[in-house]
């Protein structure tokens, strides 16, 4: 099994940024979709992001598009997460995730559906103050 592991979360201030990664163990992940997700106290885990394999098609939340940009290193075997003017809803814990099928298209928004991963890594804090 894939595992992946983040880093990068902490503290900062409101209209600061971050960037996240999440690493993979295997060798899996560099053809699987890569997702995060986040998931504040008492909330729902919550889609922020998606990349295709090879990085052709990205998908973003309503919540953080214009903000936060997803991006992959296949040679690293690691996927970032880039969060731009950071606002205190956007404290939450940031996971990313793995998707083993190899021959899912966009065609529908699976993507964003949280049980449709396959491996998750523990995920990262990420607390924005005001």
């Amino acid at each position: 099994q894939e595992h992946l592991l983040e880093s990068g979360g902490g503290l900062v201030q409101t209209g600061g940024s971050l960037q996240l990664s999440c690493a993979a163990s295997g060798r899996t992940f560099s053809q699987n979709t890569g997702a995060w997700f986040r998931q504040a106290p008492g909330r729902e885990r919550e889609f922020v992001a998606a990349i295709s394999w090879n990085g052709a098609r990205i998908f973003y939340a309503d919540s953080v598009k214009g903000r936060f940009t997803i991006s992959r290193d296949n040679v690293k075997n690691t996927m970032y997460l880039h969060m731009n003017n950071l606002k205190p809803e956007d404290t939450a814990v940031y996971s990313c995730a793995g998707d083993v099928s190899k021959t899912r298209t966009y065609t529908t928004d699976w993507y964003r559906i949280a049980a449709r991963y396959d491996y998750w890594g523990q995920g990262t804090q990420v607390t924005v103050s005001s």
